[in-house]
């Protein structure tokens, strides 16, 4: 049997990678960094519509947007020194615990 939730898991990186190349892509302009969001994107979107063919989209797409925004705050602030306060972190959690949630209850 095929693991779509592995695949839905490196969709999530490719998503926080391809968010964080925007910021790269405003921090060293060229076509490099372009070239590489471009590829993110399509990597990124072939892989959760894979992943939506075993797993329901409604639920997919809530991991996907959830772990990869949390995945992008806590990226961004290790790699471009964003700032997280107690309420961010706090919200964060709270994501985790809804895809938690969401995976327990699909099976």
């Amino acid at each position: 049997m095929f693991n779509y939730w592995f695949v839905l898991f490196i969709a999530v990186i490719t998503e926080i990678l391809w968010a964080l190349s925007l910021k790269w892509i405003h921090h060293q302009p060229g076509i490099w960094p372009i070239a590489a969001s471009v590829l993110l994107t399509a990597t990124n979107m072939t892989l959760l519509s894979f992943a939506m063919r075993g797993i329901p989209a409604g639920v997919a797409y809530a991991v996907w947007t959830g772990l990869g925004a949390v995945g992008v705050a806590i990226f961004s602030a290790i790699v471009f020194g964003d700032h997280l306060n107690n309420g961010q972190i706090a919200s964060m959690a709270l994501v985790i615990l809804g895809v938690v949630g969401m995976k327990l209850s699909t099976g």
